[in-house]
């Protein structure tokens, strides 16, 4: 693997792309560090598929630049190729071949030589747990095993930066949490990862940087944590031993903010209260130590990426104009997560 010194792996600066009156994207700017995982949100028809097809040279943006490893996509699209691998949604696996064979016939297309061909194609059998699998054909993989031999084939070529189109798509939880693994180890040993992916369990286990992608546009941008702070529904939730101790905290909590604000329930002995700061907690902790009593019970629970996704990707109608995911931009229209 030949690794370009350039800081950054991908950069885009207003990227488009429309088919017919349709515009898919919309002015995208892109920054993805080496070295890093950055996984791309969006529903379906968002842009994402189009978003990689372009990064990969598949298809020409309509206007923008974008630079991969270094190389400008349009201007040196072979230089482009030989950085990159590919997996798409569809694994694009022979299964009349076994899984070794279909590994030798792609470092044949590399060009590698019969010995180092048979000797990587060995190597990454065995580091994807396939060794045993190798001279099975692929038709009797299963789901979980035949994406694993499509991303070793995409390592074939030892690629600088590897895109994944939704990798996981219809795997089980084990093979999956398999997968990503694997993407963590290739991470480790240098590797760039741009991600798409629906599974937002996925972008939040894996991604260093999240995108959500709606309408065309980039909504917002940052790390797992920075996003989960652009929606509200942050809260506290204590549950107390008796009605008389639920009693005087939600007497000593509404003198300190608003009663509407305090969520109770007197079945279950437990009060949610706004608010997971530090500065948040302090408030509460002390208004019950003022009242003389205390939570038998204390949690502290934050948005998590399905609430911002939900929140980032809801559209008033056809036109791509986001609704709640507004709150996420600053004046400027850059995503105030950056």
């Amino acid at each position: 693997m030949t690794t370009n010194p350039h800081p950054l792996a991908i950069e885009a600066t207003g990227l488009r792309r429309s088919y017919g009156d349709t515009v898919v994207l919309d002015g995208i700017d892109l920054a993805v560090p080496r070295g890093s995982i950055f996984a791309l949100l969006g529903p379906n028809g968002s842009g994402k598929t189009t978003m990689v097809r372009i990064l990969s040279t598949l298809i020409a943006a309509g206007g923008g630049t974008a630079r991969v490893a270094g190389r400008d996509v349009a201007a040196e699209p072979d230089a482009v190729r030989a950085a990159i691998g590919v997996t798409g949604q569809s694994a694009a696996m022979d299964g009349l071949l076994t899984g070794r064979e279909n590994l030798i016939l792609m470092a044949d297309l590399y060009r590698l030589g019969r010995a180092e061909g048979r000797r990587r194609a060995d190597a990454l059998l065995e580091r994807f747990g396939l060794a045993e699998a190798g001279g099975r054909t692929v038709a009797t993989y299963s789901g979980g095993m035949g994406r694993r031999l499509d991303l070793a084939m995409t390592l074939v070529g030892q690629p600088e930066i590897i895109f994944l189109d939704e990798p996981t798509t219809g795997l089980d939880p084990r093979s999956r949490r398999t997968l990503w693994q694997i993407i963590r180890d290739l991470v480790a040993d240098g590797v760039t990862i741009f991600l798409t992916t629906q599974y937002l369990e996925e972008a939040d286990q894996l991604a260093d940087r999240i995108a959500v992608l709606d309408g065309g546009r980039l909504v917002a941008e940052g790390t797992a944590a920075e996003l989960k702070r652009l929606v509200p529904g942050g809260h506290v939730l204590l549950r107390f031993a008796g009605p008389a101790e639920l009693d005087a905290a939600a007497r000593a909590l509404g003198a300190e903010r608003s009663l509407h604000e305090i969520r109770r329930d007197d079945e279950a002995l437990t009060l949610q209260v706004p608010g997971t700061g530090t500065r948040s907690l302090r408030a509460v902790l002390d208004a019950l130590e003022r009242a003389g009593t205390e939570a038998a019970e204390l949690s502290v629970h934050t948005p998590d990426l399905d609430d911002v996704f939900l929140a980032l990707t809801e559209t008033t109608g056809t036109t791509g104009t986001t609704g709640t995911a507004g709150t996420a931009r600053n004046g400027s229209g850059k995503a105030a997560a950056r």
